[in-house]
């Protein structure tokens, strides 16, 4: 098999960005006047759902006593991207230990970088500034993130994506993973995955993954990736 390019989910798999985004989640609903607050216990259920949308609207199905509609969660989650990238902007976040080794490795090896997420594209800008200094499109060669995909993950319609705008088959690739959900998405794709367990998701099973690394240091890397 030839590798040409790697593929990074961005929650939790590029750097731990959760705290962030609970913060940014719950600074909206109390400026929203909505009666809701959610633990580490509560985002730890939520998070086996992708999307923020979904989440909320998961929340107020299963959990929640106030009941705004769909239009209304839209709204919020608009608001809680920009406080999002308001965290972010102050500097604090950092890539997980080996990411930004192993990209600017790839690089020099002539691999391309894509992203596969549902995650929204604002936030993936937030994070390419907070942690490069530089706007995403200067670090990856393709983006496929948020409602760019009809269905997200454990779906693999975003990595399949990522493969279609890299012109490429997933034997070409390698997938970068952080969450059970994640490595479903990139196993339909069928991707090789490599996943590095993040702080929401240790206790997940892993079991399918080709690789499960507590990072991307140099010395936890398989001989694929030692370019």
């Amino acid at each position: 098999m030839t590798l040409k390019a790697l593929i990074f989910d961005v929650d939790g798999t590029l750097a731990e960005t959760e705290e962030a985004h609970r913060a940014a989640f719950n600074r909206t609903f109390a400026e929203a006047g909505l009666a809701w607050d959610w633990s580490v216990g509560d985002y730890t259920v939520l998070l086996e759902t992708t999307g923020g949308k979904e989440r909320m609207r998961r929340y107020r199905e299963d959990l929640a006593k106030e009941h705004p509609d769909d239009d209304k969660i839209a709204e919020l989650h608009r608001i809680k991207t920009e406080y999002f990238a308001d965290i972010l902007s102050g500097g604090s976040l950092e890539l997980r230990p080996g990411v930004a080794e192993l990209i600017e490795r790839a690089c020099s090896a002539g691999l391309r970088i894509a992203v596969a997420t549902t995650t929204n594209r604002p936030n993936v800008d937030a994070l390419s500034w907070s942690c490069w200094g530089c706007a995403a499109d200067d670090i990856f060669d393709v983006i496929a993130a948020g409602d760019d995909a009809a269905t997200k993950k454990p779906a693999p319609d975003v990595y399949l994506l990522a493969l279609k705008r890299l012109g490429l088959p997933a034997t070409d690739a390698i997938a970068f993973e952080d969450s059970v959900n994640g490595l479903r998405s990139a196993r339909a794709a069928d991707l090789r995955t490599l996943v590095t367990p993040s702080m929401y998701t240790t206790h997940q099973n892993f079991a399918s993954a080709d690789w499960i690394l507590p990072d991307l240091t140099p010395k936890h890397l398989p001989e694929v990736l030692r370019f």
